[in-house]
């Protein structure tokens, strides 16, 4: 068989398999199974790059780096809905419906996606462009991260010639879950909800950090279909789900009473979703009829959401726990007797600091009102002081650390208490994965998964253990094996010269990040003489305050810290600075980069503009220095003619660095 041939069977054969799992929730082949067919894919079309073609199953990659995202006018409106809070507004719109049309009517009812509001544009039955809702009549094009969204099919079968649908983009419980351990494991700050990550991920000019999410997409409605031949809301759901396109479960109903079950039915079993979900959407399911009664300014008038007011129950505080997080942080979780609330089984609930414990006078043995913040997680609200048993006593936070012993120490810019040992056992994954991570010393192949591997197993206490690591005894460990192994020694090795500006990042010192790390390289030869700097010294460097340069000095000051740092000298690992001397001919300058430069990549300039003092801003404002413009520069550099803002072009921007 011919190559082309070859190729078109594979991508048939995986776009069949794709189409089970995220239409039908069927499988015939296994994970492992897929994964081979996408590989012979991938080096088919590497041998014959002729025939990729944009719809093709290996075109998710996300690898076109975007400058901005371009305004896309809305074929047809992206409209929101009314929203309704009880059942007696919901049977009002109802009665609204009855006196409006004269003719039966019947209705759709399906869950109300916590997510992001997505138009979808297919020609000839190949997806061709993607906008967010923006304000409802414009929003931003972001077709490139949405092929990176496997759920969302690139080609669909039996199509029209031009189709525009309407889904949800959302990510999924189980990985939000997933992505927020990870990050807690490399001390980043935790993603508020799923909609705000899918929200925030979607909007990435990289693609690649929006592939990195595993985000999914479920659809709701037909826009506009150029065959146009349905008479109701659920043909033109029925129709998508033929083509390929993973629709929303749906019930249909004669009348407005007979929803309410199902309204009911949805909010008790929301957490068998794998979407967060706020509410249920009712619909007039006749076309039609929706076109007859038309929108309001805001609205359509034929459909509301209906909003699940937030469940609270009363509960026994049976203990409160202290749990040591990835930053040392210790944070009180109250346990309290097992209760239903909003769906799922709550038996636990944070407690955030001491200041929150105080403000609520919570003591174990108190009855609490619990809700879900968001519907997601469990919160005391208050505390029920009547039902107070004798005896109780106020929480205090502990003055040494449970997991370690150490000392506890009390933010002095927060609420937050703190465990001083940087080798505390609870903190052991966080520094580990922050050390090897691309920011610190890039590691290569030293994953979450290999370091909780390496720490199960005993081999490493400490970021140091990295550079003493055993190379058989790494193999023998599960999913490695020789050569994944070779290559980790590998890329540890290479570590070693990483050089003094990446060391003190991997370091994880509070406030000391990339940025903080370069100007401290640039004004120290290396770290024995960072070392001997005392905090004044440290506060007449630029972007270093008082507060930072304390943490730099407590840091060094540690016995932990010193012995790690004795270690690595007797590693090998270069303590020098690679920085160039600093250079602030840059400083109290702000850039704003558009359009696509031919030498350099965004973060690339953004890097030279930083290393020299200067700040780069995502937006055009008064306060604005320069716009650097590249090729195909788009509204920033409208907005910048229109403040009279200085445009520079790249080649200005050469002529300035030197």
């Amino acid at each position: 068989m011919d190559a082309a041939k070859q190729i078109e069977k594979l991508r048939k054969e995986l776009n069949y398999h794709s189409r089970l799992y995220y239409v039908y929730d069927r499988t015939e082949i296994s994970d492992y199974e897929y994964d081979m067919l996408m590989n012979e894919l991938k080096a088919l079309e590497a041998e014959h790059p002729e025939l990729i073609t944009p719809d093709s199953p290996t075109q998710r990659i996300g690898d076109v780096i975007l400058s901005e995202f371009r305004e896309v006018v809305h074929q047809v409106p992206l409209e929101s809905l009314t929203d309704v809070f009880s059942f007696d507004e919901l049977f009002t719109f109802g009665k609204r419906m009855d006196t409006m049309i004269s003719e039966k009517h019947d209705y759709s009812v399906e869950p109300k996606v916590d997510g992001l509001s997505m138009s979808l544009e297919y020609e000839n039955g190949v997806f061709v462009r993607g906008a967010t809702r923006g304000n409802g009549l414009v929003g931003e094009d972001v077709t490139e991260n949405l092929r990176t969204v496997r759920s969302l099919p690139l080609k669909i079968e039996n199509a029209p010639q031009r189709l525009i649908v309407r889904g949800e983009v959302y990510m999924s419980k189980k990985v939000f879950e997933e992505l927020n351990a990870e990050r807690e494991i490399r001390g980043e700050q935790l993603l508020a909800n799923p909609r705000n990550a899918a929200a925030g991920s979607i909007r990435q000019l990289d693609p690649r950090i929006t592939a990195s999410r595993k985000l999914d997409i479920i659809f709701f409605n037909m826009q506009f279909s150029s065959d146009g031949n349905y008479g109701t809301h659920t043909e033109t759901l029925e129709a998508m789900r033929e083509m390929g396109f993973p629709v929303i479960p749906y019930r249909r109903f004669d009348t407005i009473e007979e929803c309410v079950d199902r309204i009911n039915y949805l909010g008790e079993h929301r957490d068998e979703l794998p979407y967060e979900m706020d509410g249920a959407v009712i619909k007039i399911n006749a076309l039609s009829q929706r076109e007859a009664l038309g929108s309001t300014a805001k609205a359509p008038r034929w459909a509301v959401a209906f909003k699940y007011p937030p469940e609270k129950k009363e509960s026994r505080v049976k203990d409160i726990i202290i749990q040591v997080g990835r930053t040392g942080v210790l944070t009180p979780k109250v346990i309290v007797e097992p209760v239903r609330l909003a769906g799922t089984t709550v038996s636990a609930a944070t407690l955030h600091n001491q200041d929150n414990i105080s403000r609520l006078d919570l003591r174990i043995g108190d009855t609490v009102v619990l809700r879900k913040a968001g519907e997601i997680i469990p919160e005391v609200l208050s505390v029920n002081k009547d039902k107070r048993p004798e005896g109780t006593v106020p929480f205090e936070m502990p003055s040494v650390c449970p997991e370690c012993g150490s000392p506890v120490v009390r933010d002095e810019d927060g609420a937050a208490f703190r465990c001083t040992s940087p080798e505390c056992p609870a903190q052991i994954l966080r520094n580990i994965a922050h050390f090897a991570s691309k920011e610190g010393m890039d590691i290569d192949g030293l994953g979450i998964s290999v370091c909780e591997s390496l720490i199960s197993n005993k081999m490493v206490k400490s970021a140091a253990d990295l550079y003493y690591l055993d190379a058989k005894a790494v193999a023998a460990l599960d999913r490695m094996g020789e050569k994944s192994t070779a290559n980790l020694i590998e890329a540890i090795e290479k570590s070693k010269s990483a050089g003094l500006a990446r060391l003190l990042c991997a370091f994880g010192i509070r406030q000391v990040g990339q940025k903080a790390s370069k100007v401290l390289a640039s004004n120290y030869p290396d770290l024995d003489a960072l070392m001997k700097a005392n905090s004044a010294e440290l506060t007449l460097i630029p972007d270093i305050g008082q507060i930072t340069a304390d943490f730099i000095t407590d840091w060094f000051a540690n016995p932990q810290s010193v012995h790690l740092i004795s270690r690595l000298r007797e590693a090998g690992v270069d303590f020098t600075s690679h920085e160039e001397a600093s250079d602030n001919r840059f400083a109290g300058l702000t850039f704003v980069l558009t359009g696509t430069l031919e030498n350099y990549t965004r973060d690339e300039a953004s890097e030279l503009i930083e290393k020299r003092g200067g700040k780069t801003s995502g937006s055009v404002s008064k306060k604005t220095s320069y716009v650097l413009a590249g090729e195909n520069a788009g509204s920033k550099l409208t907005k910048a003619e229109n403040l009279g803002i200085k445009i520079i072009s790249e080649k200005d921007f050469s002529e300035m660095l030197k």
